[in-house]
This record gives C-alpha cells, structure tokens and sequence, in this order.
C-alpha cells in the first residue's frame, strides 16, 4: 500500500507518496486561489503518476495552512510535526530544521527519533520570507529565482526595513540613487539572513541543520546562513517538499 501526503502552502501546494521504505513520487503546484482544488489536482497528478486508483492509497494526510479545506483526507497534522518528520527520514542526525516559506519562517528542534521537542515560529508578517523576496524581486524587475545569481560576490546594499512594504520603498529609492540591482539583491538576501539568524539564536541551533522551504531553494541565503550560524546547513531536492514527505511517512505508520 501507499501513503500520500498533501502540504498546501501559502504559495505553493505540494505531494509525496511513500511507499514504506522510499518516497516514491512527488508533486507540486501553485496553490492559487482555492487550497481545496490545488490539493485534489496535486492528488490526481500524483495518483495518475504512479498508475494507481483510491484503492491502492492507505491513507492521505494533510498540512500546511490548507489542510482545513480538504475535505478528502483522513487526516489533518501540523506542518510543524511533518517537517520534523520528513527531516528524520531524509537524514536521522538532522536536529534543526530552518523553514522559510511563502508566508511564515520557522526554527524546529528535533530529537533523535525526529520527534519536535521546541519551536519558534514568525508568521506575524511577511518579514523575511518568500512573499518578501517576491515583492522585492518585482521591484527590482528580476525573477525571484534569479536573486541568488545576482547577489554573488556583490557587497549588500543597505536595506533597513524588514517590513515589506517600506522595504519595497527602500528598494525604489535605493534603485533611483544608483544602486546596482546586484548589491541591492544582495543586500534583501543578507537582510532575510539576518531576521532569520535573530529567530534562530533565540532558539539555539544544533547540527545538523537542514533548510527547507521554497526559499532553500535560494543557494546564495544558504550560503549566507552557514556562516552567520557557524553551522553547515543541509538543502536537498526534496526540501521543498519536506511537509509532504512528513505527511506521506507519518500516514503509513
């Protein structure tokens, strides 16, 4: 049988499928505007993937801020709990987890049996995430993806505002002053860097540390990160999907 997990995000909708010794499959979508849809869609791409109907799936998990609207689940856990999880199944020496979402950031402590033991998170405001990151390569008319390459060996402008729209001020001011887009990237990356690391110290960070979330996909900030931590950080092809794995694995036990 065959464990599927269903993380709908803020920005992003993902799925896993776990077959009980390996992940077998995932799958990711916009969230866009109904979680419900973008979770059954992920559901018939994932199912129609691994050639398999309703009947050959034990149990479907939801998580993340759109698990409440899927009606279609057996069952809802925290995304907290999954990310724990999914790390634990990716390496079981991982003790903190470092997720940067669309929406919200969070800091994760894990034991060894990838049980959550403490956990801060910040989803007050954008500050520091991917929604942040989006307003701000807009204003700078660059591909969100394309900030990592264009922070590279760039000394960071100074932005001062964490908040996103008098960040998004800075941006244009900064822009009308001179300012190359390369040290101003730079600089939201070590801005982003910096609002994590403050969330992270009040936690405390163990090794082995692993950065997930749709901005881990950002190498620049992860690079930025190990350093200002003094830790290596762990980012994978399956970071993103990280809640999903945690989903999928947690329904087959």
């Amino acid at each position: 049988m065959i464990s599927i997990g269903i993380d709908v995000g803020s920005v992003a909708a993902k799925a896993a499928a776990y077959d009980g010794e390996k992940i077998i499959a995932t799958a990711l979508l916009p969230t866009g505007w109904s979680p419900k849809e973008s979770g059954g869609q992920l559901l018939k791409e994932i199912m129609g993937d691994l050639n398999i109907t309703r009947d050959d799936i034990s149990t479907i998990v939801g998580t993340g801020y759109g698990r409440v609207s899927l009606s279609f689940i057996d069952k809802k856990v925290t995304e907290i709990t999954c990310h724990g999880r999914g790390a634990h199944y990716i390496d079981p020496n991982i003790r903190t987890v470092i997720d940067i979402g669309g929406q919200d950031s969070k800091i994760i402590k894990l034991n060894d049996k990838g049980t959550v033991i403490d956990f801060l998170m910040n989803d007050k405001c954008a500050a520091g995430t991917g929604r942040f990151l989006q307003v701000m390569a807009n204003a700078l008319e660059v591909d969100v993806g394309d900030l990592s390459e264009l922070a590279a060996g760039t000394e960071p402008a100074n932005i001062n505002s964490m908040c996103t729209v008098f960040a998004e001020s800075e941006v244009v001011s900064l822009m009308a002053e001179g300012a190359s887009k390369e040290a101003i990237a730079s600089g939201l990356l070590h801005s982003v860097c910096n609002k994590t690391y403050s969330l992270a110290s009040r936690m405390g960070v163990e090794n082995k540390v692993f950065f997930s979330g749709g901005v881990s996909r950002n190498k620049k900030l992860g690079e930025l990160l190990s350093n200002k931590l003094g830790v290596s950080i762990i980012s994978t092809d399956e970071s993103q999907f990280l809640g999903a794995i945690g989903a999928a694995i947690i329904g087959y036990k």
